[in-house]
């Protein structure tokens, strides 16, 4: 039996008329191929591995039963969020989604969120009343008996606008 010669190797094939791409050439491509097809983009998932890091900035991961997306939220816009998220929460997030091209890793950096539907806001709720409720605050003997006549208002207005004069004149025709 005479001897096969061996199986050219991969390296030693022609290459065709593939393109050749460094590592980082292709990471900034596809950096810019995400960053270009999708702008700002509203995402549904489930807060996991929320973490507050002390430069203020939040790091954290969308899931579904399909797959997990990390997610910032830089120190600036922490504050327009509206909710202060937790794990566990169901959300919606708005927000672009950026390529990190070193690592190849890819975020989105989100600008605001919501609670997604109203199942998750009463939900929230009740979690929130039990809490409370664990904490004796709902106690019976913690309650004070209301006043008949409230004895401090605060009215936030303009000194000089009709709703102030429209007060005053109620409170001196009834008082």
């Amino acid at each position: 039996m005479a001897d096969k010669p061996p199986a050219p190797l991969l390296a030693d094939r022609a290459p065709g008329n593939l393109p050749e791409f460094t590592v980082g050439e292709i990471s900034t491509a596809l950096k810019r191929t995400l960053e270009d097809s999708f702008g700002r983009v509203r995402v549904r998932g489930e807060i996991s591995g929320f973490k507050r890091h002390s430069s203020g900035h939040l790091y954290f991961s969308l899931k579904d039963d399909a797959a997990v997306l990390n997610a910032v939220c830089w120190r600036g816009g922490v504050g327009r969020l509206g909710l202060v998220p937790e794990d566990g929460m169901e959300v919606i997030a708005t927000g672009r989604i950026t390529a990190y091209a070193p690592r190849s890793n890819y975020q989105i950096v989100v600008e605001a969120m919501e609670l997604a539907g109203e199942g998750a806001l009463l939900k929230l709720l009740e979690e929130r009343r039990r809490k409370l409720h664990a904490e004796g605050l709902f106690a019976a003997e913690r309650k004070r008996p209301l006043p008949y006549l409230p004895e401090v208002i605060g009215v936030v207005t303009s000194p000089t606008g009709a709703v102030i004069r429209d007060i005053l004149h109620r409170l001196a025709d009834r008082f």
